[in-house]
């Protein structure tokens, strides 16, 4: 879907601070394949407004934008000290019954973009996760990144024999209906689609204090993909 205006994506605004429900397959920064960015159409709406954190490309969910340096500083300084508590709720491969389930494995970003798990070139990276809900084959899982390294929740599932649904960089399979629901009939000559077209993870919550010291906590609903693929992992359970 093409994006004219940052404003159909605002879920909330207060004096310092837009959140933002980014959709999946549009970059956050500046991306040489994209004319179209959440950079860009942050700075179409304010020139002056900073976008705080980013998101895989694929990646869909809250996004923190600050309307003056003050925010900016306010939230960037929460960040560095891992003060903001972000939770992702992500799709992924098997049953799994994690509760608060801790993984503190190191990660290095190789040349060409991939992230592996280092203890020799890494950098510390931590994050908690516990099972919301199971299906026949597959589970929902909420996780807490405590710090924000590449990749890091991709490929701290991975190393749990969890990996993302859809990420077949680290592992994941993409998600047929035919895997999961009986008696599934195709039509002739026609290809199977995945319910999901990306790896199924979706920024949920975000919290942080603004700038006056008040508790701002702000969740984003799930987008319509990861929607349809949850009620077909529901109805065929």
């Amino acid at each position: 879907m093409y994006y004219k205006s940052i404003k159909p994506l605002i879920i909330e605004e207060s004096e310092d601070y837009i959140f933002i429900n980014k959709p999946p397959f549009v970059s956050t920064l500046a991306d040489r394949n994209d004319s179209v960015t959440i950079l860009s159409l942050v700075k179409k709406y304010n020139d002056d407004y900073q976008i705080c954190h980013r998101l895989d490309k694929e990646t869909s969910g809250v996004l923190l934008v600050a309307k003056n340096p003050e925010a900016y500083r306010n939230a960037s300084m929460q960040f560095e000290h891992r003060q903001v508590e972000k939770i992702y709720n992500a799709i992924v491969d098997g049953l799994h019954q994690f509760k608060d389930e801790e993984v503190n494995l190191p990660l290095h970003t190789t040349a060409s973009g991939y992230v592996k798990i280092s203890h020799r070139q890494g950098k510390a990276a931590k994050t908690i996760f516990n099972t919301v809900e199971t299906f026949k084959k597959h589970s929902l899982i909420a996780c807490k990144p405590e710090t924000g390294r590449m990749h890091q929740i991709r490929v701290h599932l991975a190393s749990l024999n969890a990996s993302i649904t859809g990420d077949e960089t680290y592992g994941g399979q993409s998600l047929y209906l035919s895997s999961f629901k009986k008696n599934f009939i195709i039509g002739k000559q026609k290809e199977e689609q995945p319910l999901i077209k990306r790896f199924a993870l979706h920024a949920v919550s975000i919290c942080l204090t603004d700038v006056k010291g008040q508790i701002i906590s702000v969740e984003a609903p799930y987008p319509k993909d990861i929607e349809v693929a949850l009620k077909q992992l529901r109805k065929n359970t």
